[in-house]
């Protein structure tokens, strides 16, 4: 490249519509369809699925969509570099979902952590009875995948088993997780 503005890519194609239903404006799209193939590139280094991160690029657009015309209705300025504006938009929901991968894996290792030696008899129970309970209000696919996972289990190998990807094998059990969180009033719902 020259240094100059990015060359789009304009074999790379999204829908009009995010999975929500909400329409993406033509603008934002054409946008949209130039910083897609490298968006896609730059969340898999980020070791996100491209099928999920196509979807993640779907509801940004969708979302700028909806931000622009709000701007207008407000008399406020227009965006001045769009592609910029919606990499941003894309980046904070790349972000997101790896913040719950985290969350996810702390959670997996808390429960793995070798509590035979603990010196705490009822800080063992506790734990236990915690991790009982979140088990009990799982569906069997989920305690399937967190037993597969704290015996050792990559999610690559878990979402094999489930003919799915890794990254959608660990989307499923955080959303599962989420949804039981919330049911036990741990955390308001997002």
């Amino acid at each position: 490249m020259d240094g100059g503005a990015p060359v789009s890519d304009r074999s790379f194609r999204i829908s009009p519509v995010d999975r929500l239903g909400r329409k993406i404006s033509p603008a934002v799209l054409n946008a949209a369809e130039a910083i897609g193939r490298r968006a896609i590139q730059h969340a898999e280094k980020l070791l996100v699925d491209p099928a999920v991160a196509t979807t993640l690029l779907e509801q940004a657009a969708a979302t700028v969509s909806r931000a622009i015309e709000a701007r207008r209705r407000c008399t406020k300025n227009d965006i001045l570099d769009l592609q910029s504006y919606l990499f941003r938009a894309f980046i904070r929901r790349i972000d997101k979902i790896k913040k719950r991968q985290l969350l996810l894996d702390s959670a997996v290792d808390v429960h793995s952590v070798d509590t035979r030696n603990s010196a705490d008899p009822r800080t063992k129970l506790e734990l236990k009875i915690l991790v009982d309970e979140l088990l009990t209000r799982c569906d069997p696919v989920t305690r399937d995948m967190f037993y597969r996972r704290i015996r050792g289990f990559s999610w690559k190998e878990i979402g094999l088993s489930y003919g799915i990807s890794g990254h959608a094998a660990a989307s499923r059990f955080s959303l599962a997780l989420r949804r039981i969180a919330e049911m036990l009033g741990l955390k308001g719902g997002s």
